[in-house]
């Protein structure tokens, strides 16, 4: 039985507002997102904190040797909610290649979930890891995954 490792989220108080103001359908489901980014850092080896912020006033994710993963919903397009990534990286390219059925994309930086989509879970915990482990797994073809 191990125990669980020492693990710290840092969280900007403001991110909860951000969470606040979601309609709530939407809310149920950035909620979920959060929560599997939460579990996945968790998980990780060498990862001990994460980092919850906003950038662009989205709420973000940020560890040690990881890339910055964002999500947020937009009322402009209101059936689906999204994951970021940063564009210059090679996470969604690499992901699309992986999980070319799996996901939706946008460009090369989001992953973009319908609003009735049924999640893989296992899937995008892959795509969450290597996120927050770029730095360490961004000379591997396909990022570790």
């Amino acid at each position: 039985f191990e125990k669980m490792k020492n693990f710290e989220l840092k969280t900007n108080p403001e991110v909860e507002l951000v969470f606040a103001n979601y309609p709530e359908e939407v809310r149920k489901k950035m909620i979920g997102l959060r929560e599997l980014i939460l579990e996945t850092a968790k998980e990780l080896e060498g990862v001990t904190s994460l980092e919850e912020t906003l950038k662009w006033g989205e709420p973000s994710y940020l560890t040690k040797h990881g890339s910055t993963l964002r999500m947020d919903w937009k009322a402009k397009t209101p059936n689906q909610y999204a994951m970021y990534f940063k564009c210059t990286s090679r996470l969604v390219e690499t992901f699309r290649v992986v999980f070319e059925n799996t996901f939706g994309f946008e460009g090369n930086r989001a992953i973009i979930f319908q609003m009735d989509d049924q999640i893989p879970k296992n899937e995008l915990k892959e795509c969450i890891k290597a996120t927050l482990t770029y730095h360490k797994v961004k000379q591997l073809p396909t990022l570790g995954i």
